[in-house]
């Protein structure tokens, strides 16, 4: 028989109810469940195919996936200028993603491929300066290389902003390290 809905189907019906405990010797059955807790009515798996289960869903509660698609839409002119030059793998052939939420923050400009955050930060950013940098040791903590840029170095001097980032994608530490062999120098 062929492995489809209809099979996936017919195994789900067939399932029987989950196990219970045998009773003790000359007793009745022992509920691990207690007393007062009715059996599942449902399976405690989503079904295959497109329910996704319901209930909180912890690891993508405190993603900001909303707000980092409405700055997708509406990025500063100094993003739209920096974008210009990194997107289409322009930089050492590496592809960014604009606005990628990373943990409960968004990156501006991010390489995932290498762990590279590229951050451009206006004016405001003076003012927060503890905010800034309690957010780039949680980047780095979780893996991430952060580098930041003022707006007026992105508007004056695009080609070398690119130039150090293209250098900051050369110095990535290779993905596994090199081991020696026996016998080797």
């Amino acid at each position: 028989m062929r492995w489809g809905v209809g099979l996936v189907d017919r195994i789900d019906r067939e399932r029987s109810p989950l196990p219970q405990p045998l009773p003790p010797a000359g007793g009745e059955p022992v509920s691990l469940r207690g007393e007062d807790s009715p059996l599942p009515q449902t399976h405690p798996l989503p079904q295959a195919g497109g329910d996704r289960g319901e209930g909180p869903r912890p690891f993508r509660e405190n993603r900001p996936t909303k707000q980092a698609r409405e700055l997708r839409l509406n990025p500063t002119d100094t993003e739209r200028r920096l974008w210009r030059a990194l997107s289409r793998r322009q930089v050492a052939g590496v592809r960014f993603n604009r606005q990628v939420p990373v943990g409960p923050y968004i990156a501006d400009f991010a390489a995932r491929s290498e762990k590279l955050i590229v951050e451009v930060d206006g004016g405001h950013h003076a003012e927060h300066e503890a905010y800034d940098e309690a957010r780039t040791h949680y980047l780095k903590a979780q893996g991430w290389r952060v580098i930041r840029f003022w707006n007026n170095d992105v508007l004056g001097n695009l080609e070398g902003v690119v130039a150090t980032i293209e250098r900051t994608l050369a110095e990535r530490p290779s993905p596994s390290p090199s081991r020696l062999r026996e016998g080797s120098p």
